[in-house]
């Protein structure tokens, strides 16, 4: 399985149009293939929306992007709120859930992006999967974590979701406290960037 996530970033204050324009024409959409979440940024880069679609294969997404696109209420009329958008191709990590399909985990979403030194991502991947046994699930339940495949190389996401961000910094400042806790790879990143993010109404997330 592969994750297409797409990140638009739109006009300033137009993210309630734009979610309500994507949650009408959503419904000529998810015949062809499902959303696996959908949210807007709260912190980190305003005025985004990042939607995600799980595929089998790239030829699963062709074929279902092919046929989607012969909707005639498919893409959302929203081009005059888009200033530009980004797509990525993801790999989940073996030990990663399946995000969506109806798991509704949190009100509020970390998404923390770390880009690692090429070649290390397998070694990243492995010590994520030790630390995450350690007792970090156990505080709260992570979303998903996955690899990039195509766009910018190198890069991992692990997403968390959280009842509330009062909720997140009680996760975070217990989570200090485990000896297995955060996964040993400071080695080998090179950046490390987060977003707070809201799932919309309509988001299998919420």
């Amino acid at each position: 399985m592969i994750y297409e996530i797409r990140t638009y970033t739109l006009t300033p204050g137009s993210i309630p149009e734009f979610e309500k324009r994507f949650e009408a024409a959503l419904p000529h959409r998810t015949p062809y293939s499902e959303l696996a979440a959908f949210w807007h940024t709260e912190f980190g880069p305003l005025n985004q929306v990042i939607h995600v679609w799980p595929y089998d294969d790239l030829g699963h997404r062709t074929e279902v992007r092919r046929r989607a696109a012969k909707e005639p209420g498919w893409p959302p009329k929203s081009s005059d709120l888009i200033l530009s958008m980004q797509s990525e191709i993801f790999t989940p990590a073996p030990f990663s859930e399946k995000l969506g399909g109806g798991r509704k985990l949190g009100n509020v979403y970390e998404m923390r992006i770390y880009q690692y030194k090429p070649g290390s991502i397998p070694t990243v991947m492995e010590r994520f999967d030790t630390a995450l046994k350690g007792g970090r699930t156990e505080l709260s339940p992570l979303a998903a974590c996955m690899s990039s495949e195509l766009g910018q190389l190198n890069v991992w996401i692990h997403i968390w979701p959280y009842a509330s961000l009062d909720d997140r910094e009680r996760v975070r400042r217990e989570s200090r406290k485990l000896d297995t806790w955060p996964p040993k790879t400071r080695e080998f990143l090179v950046s490390q960037q987060n977003k707070i993010l809201i799932p919309a109404s309509f988001s299998p997330t919420a």
